[in-house]
């Protein structure tokens, strides 16, 4: 009998601290690690594998799809969704771009390079999102996420 290794591949969308987007999957993210590989799926190189450097990043979107759906409008706000059933600590992160997202972190520390945050909206494209600390000019925990 063989053993088999599964190996998952993980739809990101990757956004660099310059603006720059990479859409493609990954095998090997890990947030351990300062580097990973991303093979695009951009029209102009699609199957190009790409090796990227985590301080380079703002975050690393975990996402349904890589085409996302342009008419939705995302709730971005506890106010706007129904948190009751949410689990974790609620976290507010505000980048240095001015970009805000609210959700819910299980292993949010000042002290790590990153952390993952589930958005708040359950109809988001973004099933989770590694956020890069260095990209990051405020954080708020708890209650103080909801302001």
């Amino acid at each position: 009998m063989m053993d088999t290794v599964t190996t998952e591949r993980n739809r990101i969308v990757v956004h660099f601290k310059d603006g720059r987007l990479l859409k493609g999957y990954t095998h090997d993210f890990t947030p351990v690690k300062d580097t990973f590989h991303v093979t695009s799926e951009l029209e102009q190189d699609k199957g190009k594998i790409y090796e990227v450097f985590c301080p380079n990043l703002k975050a690393i979107f975990f996402v349904k799809t890589l085409s996302g759906n342009k008419d939705y409008k995302e709730k971005k706000r506890f106010h706007e969704v129904d948190s009751s059933g949410l689990r974790g600590i609620k976290i507010k992160v505000e980048f240095n771009d001015d970009e805000v997202m609210c959700g819910i972190s299980l292993g949010y520390s000042k002290k790590r390079k990153g952390f993952f945050v589930v958005p708040v909206d359950p109809q988001s494209n973004n099933e989770r999102v590694y956020v890069v600390a260095s990209a990051v000019r405020d954080v708020k925990l708890g209650s103080a996420a909801e302001q």
